[in-house]
């Protein structure tokens, strides 16, 4: 059974620049500051960066994976507090994904609350999904 206070299992990600170019296809976002460090710098940036819907859709994928079958997320939600810096090395960067069962509400959903950051800062503030139960791990 979940229980308020539950942890989800961390997850990482690893992001490179290959995976940039590839989500810039898929998204059409072909902004030059997600592959090129000259334009990253032009604008400011310490480097490129990655999109912030990718950061995003990793973390669903990490509260979905989770959530498990028959489950759906009816809300999610999060601020960008901190570019994810993605160095041009086939190591990349890690983007790592912590969260916990902060509420069960008395409609059967429950709220997730996530931690997510790279390289130690936190990139993503006020990340928090309301998921409908289904199959939902460990019940």
């Amino acid at each position: 059974m979940t229980a308020t206070g539950e942890t989800l299992p961390r997850r990482t990600f690893r992001v490179t620049r290959g995976d940039l170019v590839r989500y810039a296809a898929a998204s059409g976002d072909h902004n030059p500051i997600h592959w090129s460090d000259s334009r990253a710098a032009a604008v400011g940036l310490p480097g490129v960066i990655a999109h912030g819907m990718l950061s995003m859709g990793l973390v669903a994928t990490a509260v979905t994976d989770w959530a498990g079958e028959g489950a759906s997320v009816r809300e999610y939600s999060t601020r960008f507090s901190r570019p994810v810096l993605v160095p041009d090395t086939d190591e990349g960067v890690t983007l790592t994904v912590d969260g916990k069962v902060a509420e069960l509400r008395p409609d059967g959903t429950m709220r997730v609350d996530l931690t997510v950051s790279c390289g130690g800062a936190k990139v993503l503030a006020r990340t928090r999904a309301l998921l409908v139960p289904g199959a939902v791990a460990g019940t």
